[in-house]
């Protein structure tokens, strides 16, 4: 799917990106882009305003993949070698001091870029639990629906589920979302000490009647169906299919823009739309 047809039908996350269109570029670490599609849509977002990249890879093979894919780089190239894990730590060690705001995943795997940004001297982690927060913009639904975490924590405690939520909310709030609605999800809308989701959701009520979650509206446990709408899911057979995504992981001192190989062109430009709009807000 072209980005026109994309914006047509996905007309939420193409309002998201107009917005970030509207603030100043944001300087961008693209970390080991040495892949078409992360070198594509680095320089797309680029050309779109949304970042300045600097690209941190094996400087000739970056260029040359440009040459094949006859784009032209837009923003610096820094020679780190063949080796991914030092392209991290390199982009790292700048964002540290400064000279990005943001990192933007290339063609390295997760874990190599994390394991940077986590290190204890990384100067990049913070006393938020790293999570990941996905916002979906769905045919046929009214608004868009934020999930988290799918990508970082694959067992959560209570503590990271806490964390997933405020770092969800901060994102909602750069959105224009004030005062969020939050459904934790589980297999069963009541409390049962033998399903350990039921008991995290209820503490995680309580966490925001303690005022946790600011402004947030939060419930559950809660069916992913009643979630976004039990009449809805009914009525007219809502379903994530066809449904385009932006992403980005929060919890460090700075947004990192994960992609995936997956991913549509319109998604990775959606994903840096989103970073630029939780760096400005905290500006």
């Amino acid at each position: 799917m072209g980005q026109a047809n994309a914006s047509l039908t996905h007309p939420r996350l193409a309002a998201l990106i107009a917005q970030a269109q509207s603030t100043a570029a944001l300087a961008t670490a693209v970390v080991f882009p040495c892949e078409a599609s992360s070198l594509q849509s680095a320089v797309q977002a680029a050309e779109l305003g949304l970042i300045t990249p600097v690209y941190y890879g094996p400087e000739q093979r970056i260029l040359d993949l440009a040459k094949q894919l006859r784009i032209t780089l837009v923003g610096e190239v820094i020679d780190t070698g063949e080796s991914p894990v030092t392209a991290a730590q390199t982009a790292v060690a700048d964002a540290r001091h400064g000279y990005t705001r943001a990192l933007m995943k290339g063609s390295l795997h997760t874990d190599e870029l994390l394991s940077a940004v986590v290190a204890r001297d990384s100067g990049l982690r913070a006393s938020s639990r790293i999570t990941h927060t996905f916002v979906f913009d769905i045919p046929r639904y009214s608004k868009l629906v934020a999930i988290t975490d799918a990508v970082i924590n694959i067992a959560p405690d209570v503590r990271t589920k806490a964390d997933a939520i405020a770092n969800a909310c901060v994102m909602l709030q750069a959105l224009g979302v004030q005062q969020p609605r939050v459904a934790i999800a589980a297999a069963v809308e009541t409390v049962n000490p033998a399903i350990a989701a039921t008991l995290d959701a209820e503490a995680l009520v309580a966490l925001a009647l303690e005022g946790r979650f600011g402004d947030a509206h939060v419930e559950g446990p809660m069916g992913f169906d009643v979630a976004i709408s039990a009449q809805a899911a009914v009525t007219i057979g809502l379903h994530m299919a066809g449904a385009e995504c932006a992403g980005v992981v929060q919890g460090a001192r700075l947004p990192i823009i994960l992609t995936s190989r997956a991913d549509s062109a319109f998604s990775r430009i959606a994903s840096c739309a989103l970073a630029n709009l939780l760096v400005m807000r905290a500006a």
